[in-house]
């Protein structure tokens, strides 16, 4: 009975931060946080860190001179923007990069990543974030032809892994895979997940 009364609440955390709404917004965005994985992520952020003169941050991107290069075609000067490759998969681009964040006092954070991955990193992000008072807004980069739409099991399952952070401080696939995955051996080719 207790098991199922925390899973209820975790459920329920996960609707009202996966919607945004116990979260108001919290006036202009005061900084750019694109979710590496596609250069046209990093590109649009570019071209709108240097329109609205926001700082950017970009978790899991592409190869620090790429970058360099990519943003100072955009006129950022290298002090506006920060490359960050802690992350490992999308639950880690926010739980990598939120505590810093707070510190700085940033409160909110327009959140560039593709329309296909949208939905989870913005559900991942508004329970992560949320839990430290960050309210993201969504910028979708078009992905055409070339979406792949991520199915909604994906999607909780990722949510539930940011509820479980927030409470426990930890990645529990990492937590699991540190003791059970020895027992199972090691992971075939294409098991990660971004």
């Amino acid at each position: 009975m207790r098991r199922l009364l925390v899973l209820a609440l975790l459920a329920g955390s996960l609707v009202l931060f996966g919607r945004g709404w116990l979260l108001p917004s919290l006036g202009q965005p005061q900084l750019i946080l694109v979710l590496g994985g596609d250069i046209e992520r990093e590109k649009l952020a570019g071209r709108l860190a240097h329109r609205e003169g926001l700082p950017l941050l970009v978790s899991g991107g592409s190869n620090p001179e790429y970058a360099q290069w990519l943003f100072s075609q955009e006129g950022l000067d290298r002090r506006q923007f920060r490359l960050d490759y802690r992350a490992r998969d999308t639950l880690g681009n926010f739980t990598t990069v939120v505590d810093d964040l707070k510190r700085l006092g940033i409160h909110h954070v327009l959140l560039v990543t593709s329309s296909d991955h949208m939905d989870r990193a913005l559900l991942v992000g508004r329970i992560v974030a949320g839990s430290r008072g960050i309210h993201l807004t969504p910028v979708a980069v078009p992905c055409g032809d070339r979406c792949l739409p991520e199915g909604r099991r994906k999607v909780w399952g990722d949510g539930l892994r940011a509820a479980a952070w927030v409470v426990t401080g930890r990645d529990l696939r990492s937590w699991a895979a540190g003791r059970i995955g020895p027992a199972l051996g090691p992971a075939g080719p294409g098991q990660g997940e971004r």
